[in-house]
């Protein structure tokens, strides 16, 4: 059986954003693990902000059905996101938002939500590690997409002086549950591509 491919994408197109690079040392820590990292910026998925006039109009953005085949197309998905206000940024919403609405063509195996496995992740340079934001991303996926997500998960506090020069995670706790979180996801995943 091969490597489960795990796509891995963060919630920030931000120059410098801390949460892209905590996406970059998860991709880089995933071959430790088992995985086949598939690292994406949504900078490349533009697409407007969601209205149903315009959908009703255009129908749903090329972007938007790439990246929902993108998401059918791996085993696992890791979501690294900042916390805006307690909550999702705009873009990652919006982002999965517009996936949501994909309808797959004919004889098309399409299920971005259902067919892989989630974990989630964020980094702040608070003491609380986007925690807030993880329990909104974990309550949007499960009970709005219907997705299935890893019960471990990745708050980086204090994030001018989690990485090292390389940009992984220095020794300590958030690495411990990086390795933790990335190894269940990896079993999991591997187990799911055995049904599929």
């Amino acid at each position: 059986m091969s490597a489960p491919k795990i796509l891995v994408f963060s919630g920030s197109i931000r120059s410098g954003s801390v949460n892209t690079k905590l996406a970059n040392a998860i991709a880089n820590a995933l071959p430790d693990f088992g995985g086949a990292a598939s690292l994406v910026s949504l900078e490349n998925f533009e697409m407007p902000i969601y209205n149903g006039d315009l959908e009703a109009k255009d129908g749903v953005p090329k972007a938007a059905k790439q990246f929902a085949e993108l998401m059918a197309a791996h085993d696992g998905i890791v979501i690294v996101s900042p916390e805006y206000n307690a909550g999702l940024p705009a873009l990652l919403k919006n982002t999965l938002d517009w996936v949501s609405r994909v309808k797959p063509e004919a004889d098309q195996d399409l299920r971005p939500f259902k067919k892989p496995v989630f974990a989630i992740a964020g980094a702040s340079p608070g003491a609380i590690g986007t925690l807030r934001n993880l329990t909104a991303m974990r309550a949007m996926l499960m009970q709005g997409f219907g997705a299935l997500v890893i019960p471990e998960q990745l708050g980086v506090p204090n994030s001018h002086s989690a990485f090292d020069a390389e940009g992984n995670l220095n020794d300590g706790r958030p690495k411990s549950i990086m390795e933790a979180m990335l190894k269940s996801l990896v079993t999991k995943a591997s187990a799911l591509q055995e049904e599929h």
